[in-house]
Order: C-alpha cells, then sequence, then structure tokens
C-alpha cells in the first residue's frame, strides 16, 4: 500500500541511525515514503553534538547543531527521528533565535543567516497531520494477537521553552491499536534508558535495563515498541534477563503492517531476533 509522493522534507539521520540503528532508518524511509512522503538526506551533515560534546564543551556542541542548521535548505522541515539528535538542534535553533550575539557568530562561521522560520520536526509531526485512521482503516487487523508496551523513553518530553504543542504521547499506541495491535498498560513508557551512559557506566544501566524488560514480561508483552534508537540499544545491549522480550522500532513494526517485504534486512541487524514470535502470530512467513 503505497501513496504518491506528495511531500518533501529535509531529514537529518544523525549517527545512531546511520550505524548501530540502520533498522531504524531503513525502516522510516521505508514507512514514509509508503505515506507519501520524501525525505532528502542534508548533503553532508555531521554530529549533532549529542551527549558527549553538550556535556564536554558546550560551544563545541552548539557549533556542531549550527553546522547542520546551516545545511538545512529553505522552505521546508527539518525531520528529525533521533530524540536526541532533535533536542540538540532545537535547543541550537532556540538559542540563535534568542540570542543577538550567537546569531551574528552563526552568520560570520557559516557564511548563511539563520532561518528562523526552519521547522525542525520529529517524524511524529509528520504521521500526526495524516488521517492514519482512514489510511489504515483496510487494514484492520493486520497486527491482530501481537501484544506489545510502548517506550517512548524521556528525550521526546523537553523543557517547555522547546517543546511544541504537542508531547507525541498516545501517537504510537492509536495507529497500532488501529491496526489490530493490543497495545497494553505498563508503568515505564517515559522511563530513561540510562542512554550514553551505557557506554562510561554499563554497571549504571543494566540494572535500569532489567526494571524495564521485567516490566514489559510482567505486563504479558510480547514486544517493547521504541521511539528512539539510544533506548533500543540499550534494551537489547545491557539487561542480563533472561529470557529476553524483544524490541521493535516502531518504524519497523508500522511498515510491516503495511506490507513491507524489506523486514528480514532490518531484522538481521538485531541483537534479539523478532523473527520468532512474530511467525508465531502469522505476522511474517
Amino acid at each position: 500500500m503505497n501513496m504518491k509522493p506528495t511531500i518533501e522534507v529535509s531529514y537529518f539521520p544523525g549517527c545512531s541511525l546511520d550505524s548501530t540503528a540502520t533498522e531504524n532508518n531503513l525502516s522510516l524511509i521505508n514507512l514514509l515514503n509508503r505515506l507519501g512522503i520524501n525525505l532528502v538526506e542534508l548533503d553532508d551533515w555531521s554530529c549533532c553534538g549529542s551527549s558527549s560534546a553538550h556535556s564536554l564543551d558546550p560551544e563545541l556542541a552548539f557549533d556542531l547543531a549550527n553546522r547542520n542548521l546551516s545545511l538545512a535548505p529553505a522552505g521546508r522541515p527539518l525531520i528529525v527521528a533521533c530524540p536526541n539528535c532533535l533536542l540538540r538542534l532545537r535547543e541550537a535553533q532556540y538559542h540563535l533565535e534568542n540570542d543577538e550575539k550567537a546569531r551574528i557568530r552563526y552568520e560570520e562561521t557559516w557564511g548563511r543567516p539563520v532561518d528562523p522560520k526552519l521547522q525542525i520536526q520529529h517524524y511524529f509531526e509528520l504521521l500526526d497531520r495524516k488521517d492514519l485512521l482512514s489510511f489504515t482503516k483496510d487494514l484492520v487487523e493486520k497486527l491482530n494477537g501481537l501484544k506489545c508496551v510502548i517506550y517512548y523513553g524521556c528525550m521526546l518530553w523537553r523543557p517547555p521553552s522547546l517543546r511544541h504543542d504537542k508531547n507525541y504521547y498516545g501517537l504510537m499506541e492509536k495507529i497500532l491499536a488501529s491496526l489490530g495491535a493490543t497495545v497494553l498498560p505498563w508503568t515505564f513508557a517515559t522511563q530513561c534508558c540510562g542512554t550514553f551512559l551505557s557506554v562510561t557506566r554499563p554497571d549504571v544501566i543494566t540494572p535500569i535495563a532489567n526494571k524495564i524488560i521485567r516490566g514489559a514480561k510482567d505486563a504479558g508483552a510480547d514486544f517493547i515498541i521504541t521511539a528512539c534508537a539510544m533506548c533500543h540499544m540499550n534494551l537489547e545491549i545491557r539487561p542480563t534477563v533472561k529470557p529476553m522480550v524483544p524490541t521493535l522500532h516502531f518504524t519497523e513494526i508500522f511498515s510491516l503492517a503495511l506490507g513491507t517485504d524489506d523486514y528480514q534486512e532490518w531484522f538481521s541487524k538485531h541483537l534479539v531476533d523478532p523473527s520468532p514470535v512474530l511467525r508465531s502470530k502469522g505476522l511474517i512467513q
């Protein structure tokens, strides 16, 4: 099921989706193409500053984010999938809008004026603007038998100065329920996974990840559905709970429901293979 492309938007993949979470990147492109949205990747994009830079050198982190903003063409939104990248880029844009010295430095460094109209959006905003319930009406029960819990993580919840009108919570539940999945209640939807402490303090992350996995098991979930590539990685590499609850990117399960044949390539990137459970539910061959 495909819609004719009607929207062209700029796209910042970020380091995670270009490396440890390529399946998230590929399934996002697949999903949005099917919904009529063409992602145009920024030419020569670089790291947004992420956790490491903004923790150690805020000025460097600001410059890294600004470099990517300077690459965004005028007249179309800049779409980001990683919540951490989204925060870094929006924070930089906020400071540029409210700090004249920062604007002058930006223009001197990157040779172009600040674009005050640049819209930096999570891809959820694109989904929210489409009539997805109408679009998926012929796919009701496509995910019938699948029990899942939804995990947004903590990064989409930001300070009021950076928050748009919506915080996105409830969007994944609504879409997956419309496709026949059973979305189970639990208390970990916005629990922090520990993010980049996974690199420096895995001993801190493992108890957090175990708690989240146990929460999904206690809820009776077949899968944890994530909105964040970093959360997804931490929930695969750090838990010691056995057996594991598989984790899927939201873009993967939504694309699967729309009938994609590319899932085998995505699932091969997972450390916890989701195929056996999906096959037992009759959702893949």
